[in-house]
């Protein structure tokens, strides 16, 4: 039996994707751009905006592999709540809305080799932690809420409550930065 018969007799395959397999790859395609782009503007409110576009097309990607409860999180939390942390935080630190040359160390070739090193190493350590890994078809499904549940609150409760200190001190210290700029000026007047 020749590879060509095999794949018409089982459907799909990799050389016929289908409209959900290019939809993932097109928005895959804008969401890698918009994270590159957060990542390269030299504007910091452009940045957060992209930030927005890039966990949009995250969210988009969740409902493409039908893990709506995911998705939602994914906009509620991500999209909603996180850049409204970061822009209250570039409002209230008073960050400059153009370009500004305290924003740029000048560093980019070493920051562009760290980014490299790191995505490369990351997507080894994925690739060796789930190469023999198999999602079980006929059991509950993967994005529903109970098994997301589980999940998230038996193996992923401390980097979730990480997340939710990290944040708070975000928070706080873009408080006490706005302050002590307020008295630094109060002071000089």
């Amino acid at each position: 039996m020749t590879l060509a018969h095999a794949v018409a007799q089982t459907g799909n395959g990799f050389l016929s994707p289908t409209g959900v397999e290019i939809a993932f790859l097109l928005v895959g395609i804008a969401t890698l751009a918009a994270a590159v782009l957060t990542v390269t503007t030299r504007q910091l409110v452009h940045a957060a905006l992209w930030l927005v576009v890039a966990l949009g097309g995250l969210a988009v990607e969740y409902l493409l592999l039908t893990a709506e409860f995911i998705a939602w999180v994914q906009v509620l939390i991500y999209v909603g709540s996180v850049v409204v942390l970061l822009l209250f935080g570039l409002m209230l630190t008073k960050a400059p809305i153009g370009r500004s040359a305290d924003a740029d160390s000048g560093n980019r070739p070493a920051a562009l080799v760290v980014a490299v090193a790191s995505a490369a190493a990351l997507v080894w350590v994925v690739v060796d932690a789930f190469r023999a890994t198999w999602i079980d078809l006929d059991g509950p499904s993967q994005g529903s809420t109970r098994v997301s549940g589980e999940i998230l609150f038996r193996h992923w409760v401390l980097p979730f409550e990480a997340l939710s200190v990290l944040l708070l001190a975000a928070l706080v210290g873009a408080i006490v930065l706005s302050r002590k700029n307020s008295q630094d000026r109060e002071g000089k007047s």
